[in-house]
């Protein structure tokens, strides 16, 4: 049975988090602090280390790598009351799973620690080209697991934004990671895609760049693109009969959030831009 280290004083959320289906199965200790749990961790195994929701990410970084001294394989999730855009890059840079910051959703906290026990082969699947708060450039695996760890991430990060802004501007980063890594690279995990998030004084912008061959102005005749007020059923029956998966959507639901979208010539890179009000 996996189990699950909780780190903190707040026995409300821990006892809402152990209760979640994706926590379900699951082993579950509880630590008070720092100190107590590495002496959890030196005493017996566990897999997924969920850090105290009251410390700053910093204090979690430095407790994760005297966990991990004693447990190199354990995962962690950090909680943190509030964290800077620095302070996600020092995460990711940690090969920390996945952070979130206050306020917190015990169901989709649950769900990622779900996917830190089933990972395998996880720890390199994202890297840090540039770091700096204005300029972060990654590349990472084509794999549905670092796509949604990354998406994670990129979600905090923006926590600058109003919550709607943020809602539209990550549907617009999913669609076109997704569509990077499935379309571009096959979801092949030997193959990476680079992203950059840049943020200017006036806007918002994202860099995708992909291993693939790009697309043509045929292909786009058979996706959603080539008739923005089509019958989205008969789209998906269309694509069927040619034997294809369906797409094009994500481009067209990308193009609606965004206030700039531009394809380079080849047709594997693609540059985002959305205004900031």
């Amino acid at each position: 049975m996996p189990r699950v280290l909780l780190i903190g004083s707040d026995h409300e959320f821990k006892t809402r988090l152990a209760d979640c289906d994706g926590l379900a199965g699951c082993e579950i200790e509880s630590a008070a602090g720092n100190v107590d749990a590495l002496r959890h961790v030196r005493r017996r195994a566990f897999e997924v280390v969920i850090t105290d929701p009251s410390t700053p990410v910093s204090d979690d970084l430095a407790l994760v790598n005297e966990l991990r001294a004693a447990r190199p394989g354990l995962k962690a999730i950090v909680l943190a009351p509030a964290a800077a855009p620095a302070e996600f890059i020092a995460a990711i840079r940690s090969q920390v799973f996945a952070c979130f910051v206050a306020p917190f959703d015990a169901g989709h906290v649950a769900d990622m620690t779900r996917l830190a026990l089933e990972a395998v082969d996880w720890r390199d699947g994202i890297s840090v080209e540039s770091g700096l708060p204005e300029w972060l450039s990654l590349t990472v695996s084509c794999r549905h697991l670092t796509a949604e760890r990354l998406i994670q991430f990129m979600n905090e990060y923006r926590r600058d934004l109003a919550a709607d802004d943020r809602d539209d501007l990550m549907t617009a980063f999913r669609e076109m990671l997704m569509n990077a890594m499935e379309h571009g690279a096959g979801f092949d995990p030997e193959k990476v895609v680079t992203v950059t998030a840049i943020r200017t004084g006036r806007a918002i912008v994202y860099h995708f760049r992909d291993p693939g061959s790009g697309f043509t102005r045929s292909e786009l005749e058979r996706s959603a693109l080539s008739d923005a007020e089509a019958d989205p059923i008969a789209h998906l029956q269309r694509r069927a009969g040619l034997g294809l998966r369906p797409g094009g959507f994500g481009m067209l639901v990308t193009r609606q959030v965004v206030d700039e979208m531009y394809y380079s010539e080849r047709g594997n890179e693609v540059l985002l831009i959305k205004r900031l009000a």
